[in-house]
């Protein structure tokens, strides 16, 4: 972890957020900050079961963190999809951008949930998220050190944030049973264009951080994207360790257009 990045308690404000940010989205428009979207939103009345307060946490400290870094492409991309993707594939683009919004859980995805899964554990405890905040505090990944209760609150966050996103059931006295998670076909295709215009090369984009989160490592990131060739949106070429990839959309936006044709 770069050492300037310390975890913080912004998921606070929202785990999922799944049904909040289907609305945000449909009512952003390019370059709306989020300031400017919580102003639309509270005019509209649009989620008028939630407070002004928590209203305006949502939209500025999770929805805008989430989904309006790097100008507002995320959310730009996103409203392509909304209404076009599958429930259960619109999340897993929202479980990313939450992912990499919120550092702590992205870290317990990997360090905790996926060697749970991938031991056969069955149930993922309240204890197990403590552990982590715990050791994560003793290793100066915090800025400063949290008090039980505060703890307590934020493994309760990144137990919940699972559920929201279907990697954990529900909670019951034995913890969270662990649910079989895998990457949708889409998603995958997504998120490699995505990394691919950012600017990272097609060797380096096989081992991005970014694919852990699905529980996927380099050699199963290659054969995805081999097996998503076969729908036409790139051409995988492989010898040994050097992988090229040739891309056929242009942009994120022709990308979303053709994905939200199915």
């Amino acid at each position: 972890m770069t050492a300037s990045i310390k975890y913080d308690t912004n998921l606070a404000m929202g785990l999922g957020l799944i049904d909040e940010t289907k609305v945000l989205l449909d009512a952003w428009e390019p370059p709306m900050s989020a300031p400017e979207l919580y102003e639309v939103i509270l005019e509209s009345g649009a989620l008028s079961r939630i407070s002004a307060y928590r209203l305006r946490n949502i939209v500025v400290r999770a929805f805008g963190n989430r989904y309006l870094t790097d100008d507002g492409k995320p959310a730009s991309a996103l409203k392509h999809l909304v209404t076009a993707l599958p429930a259960s594939q619109l999340e897993q683009l929202f479980y990313l951008y939450t992912a990499r919004a919120n550092r702590i859980f992205a870290d317990f995805v990997r360090q905790v949930y996926w060697p749970a899964y991938q031991s056969a554990a069955s149930f993922l405890t309240k204890a197990m998220a403590e552990t982590f905040i715990w050791r994560a505090i003793d290793d100066g990944k915090t800025p400063s050190r949290w008090a039980d209760g505060q703890v307590m609150r934020v493994g309760r966050y990144l137990t919940g944030c699972c559920t929201d996103f279907g990697l954990l059931g529900p909670p019951s006295t034995a913890g969270r049973p662990l649910r079989s998670f895998s990457i949708e076909p889409d998603v995958v295709t997504y998120l490699a264009y995505d990394l691919h215009f950012k600017g990272i090369g097609d060797n380096t984009l096989l081992s991005h951080e970014d694919w852990s989160l699905f529980g996927l490592e380099r050699q199963d990131v290659l054969e995805a994207l081999k097996r998503n060739s076969l729908k036409g949106h790139f051409i995988v070429q492989a010898a040994g360790d050097v992988v090229r990839i040739d891309w056929k959309h242009r942009g994120m936006e022709a990308l979303c257009d053709v994905l939200a044709q199915g």
